[in-house]
C-alpha cells in the first residue's frame, strides 16, 4: 500500500516539484496540496494522509501552528517539516510541537524520500547536519522528538514562538509594524500583540532594545 502524502507550500511550483519526485516512487502517492495554514489544516483533517509535507512560513497559521492542531486532534498523520529555516530553535519548536521530521529545502530527493519512508514508518528524521550541530549526531532513527523537548526544559531552547521570531527578522530588516502585517499577512494589531510578548520574553523596552539583544545574541541576522 503506498504512503500517502499531503504537501503544503505557499509556492506552486516547488509543490509540483516535490510532487513529480514523490509520485515518481511506486510506494509513495501526493492525494493533496495546499497553499496556506488553514487549507493544510482542514485538508489533512478530511483526507489523513500517513505524511504531511509543510512548510514553515505559511499564509496564515504557520506550520508550528499547524502542528500544534493536528496533534491536538489526535491525527495519524506524521509530520515533516521542509523549510528554509535552518535556525536550532525552529527545529527544536517544531519537534516539541509533535513533527517527526525536519528536513531544508535544499535537500536531494533521495533524502526526502528517505525522510518520508522513516517517518512513515514510525522514525524520526532530521536534516543531517542540523542534527549533527543541535543533538551531537544522533544516530538515525534516535528519538530527537524527546531530546528536543529534553533541552528545550533544559532552557537551551528558545522561549520565542516562531511567528515571534519572524516578526523579529521583519524589524531587523527596519520594517514597520505596517510592513509587517503584509509581511506576515496579519493584522496591525496581532503584530503588536506579538511586539508586546517579545518586549516581555526578551525583557527589553522597545524595538531598538530588542533588535540589539537578538543580533547581540544571533537569533536573527541582517541578511
Amino acid at each position: 500500500m503506498a504512503i500517502k502524502i499531503l504537501i503544503a507550500d505557499d509556492h506552486a511550483l516547488l509543490r509540483q516539484g516535490i510532487k513529480r519526485v514523490l509520485n515518481f516512487e511506486d510506494d509513495l502517492e501526493v492525494v493533496g496540496e495546499a497553499s496556506e495554514g488553514q487549507e493544510a489544516l482542514s485538508r489533512t483533517l478530511v483526507l489523513q494522509p500517513d505524511i504531511l509535507l509543510i512548510d514553515l512560513n505559511m499564509p496564515g497559521l504557520n506550520g508550528i501552528e499547524v502542528t500544534k492542531q493536528l496533534v491536538a486532534a489526535r491525527v495519524k498523520t506524521r509530520i515533516i517539516a521542509l523549510t528554509v529555516h535552518d535556525s536550532d530553535r525552529y527545529v527544536l519548536e517544531m519537534l516539541r510541537n509533535g513533527a517527526l521530521g525536519y528536513l531544508l529545502k535544499d535537500v536531494e530527493p533521495a533524502m526526502l524520500i528517505k525522510a518520508v519512508h522513516v517517518v512513515a514508518g514510525g522514525g524520526t528524521f532530521v536534516y543531517p547536519k542540523l542534527a549533527e550541530r543541535i543533538f551531537g549526531g544522533l544516530s538515525e532513527g534516535a528519538d530527537v522528538k524527546a531530546k528536543a523537548k529534553e533541552m528545550w526544559r533544559d532552557g537551551r531552547g528558545d522561549r520565542l514562538t516562531a511567528r515571534e521570531m519572524d516578526v523579529l527578522a521583519c524589524i531587523a530588516k527596519g520594517f514597520s509594524n505596517q510592513d509587517i502585517a503584509k509581511a506576515l499577512f496579519v493584522s496591525e494589531k496581532t503584530v503588536k500583540n506579538h511586539l508586546t510578548n517579545i518586549f516581555r520574553k526578551l525583557n527589553v523596552n522597545d524595538r531598538t532594545q530588542a533588535l540589539i539583544y537578538v543580533l547581540k545574541n544571533k537569533i536573527v541576522s541582517l541578511d
